[in-house]
């Protein structure tokens, strides 16, 4: 394997480290806003559903692309086992096992989004909640394992995602807010609709007359 290849694998398989992990953090986000049927500023929450639905997929996609790099890269030296099972590999095993165990999760959580209709909305509720321990893990991961941890703008990036995600949790626990009911409509004047029993005796004997009647009389 050339050089040029090596390097491009290095860099392909730290952008879209860092890519899943900005994508996971909008996926937790737009799912607690999904779960209190709220709409976010300019998206009804028909479309924060949507795209809720396409966030999950992109972060998948550059998931996949990120165990599939690091597997075939020479510099992380990972075996097939290490991206299954947590906590087995050779190098850095803890922080390694926490991107494998916050993988397995979202498996988790794909079969079962897959298999809703046959498991129940109880069971699939409670293997989502597991996506509150998916998202830390990928953050302690990313930390513990990236070359990128002490920079500035991977700082950055692991402080914005943690402030969304801390937002997030707060509007969860937060009591949903319940639409006030409408108001009914005013009833119509019942003079104005010909209805004379609530009408006062003096105006029972006048008649509405349409607008330029008097002027063609």
């Amino acid at each position: 394997m050339s050089d040029a290849l090596v390097d491009a694998l290095w860099y392909l398989g730290r952008g879209t480290g860092v890519a899943a992990l900005v994508l996971f953090t909008a996926v937790v986000v737009a799912g607690v806003l999904v779960r209190r049927g709220e709409s976010a500023p300019g998206l009804s929450r028909a479309a924060v559903a949507a795209v809720h639905r396409w966030l999950s997929l992109s972060a998948l996609v550059f998931l996949v692309v990120h165990v599939a790099t690091m597997l075939v890269d020479p510099y992380a030296q990972l075996e097939l086992v290490d991206v299954v099972v947590p906590f087995l590999g050779a190098w850095n095993p803890f922080w390694l096992g926490l991107g494998t165990l916050a993988l397995d999760l979202v498996a988790a959580l794909v079969v079962t989004s897959l298999l809703r209709h046959r498991l129940g909305l109880r069971a699939w509720r409670a293997v989502h909640w597991a996506a509150y321990l998916c998202w830390p893990s990928a953050v302690l991961h990313t930390l513990g394992t990236g070359t990128d941890a002490g920079t500035w703008w991977m700082t950055a990036v692991v402080v914005a995602c943690t402030a969304a995600v801390g937002g997030a949790l707060v509007l969860r626990l937060l009591p949903r807010r319940v639409p006030a009911p409408r108001r009914a409509a005013a009833p119509l004047d019942a003079a104005a609709t010909g209805d004379r029993r609530d009408v006062p005796a003096h105006l029972a004997g006048l008649r509405r007359e349409p607008v330029g009647a008097g002027a063609r009389r």
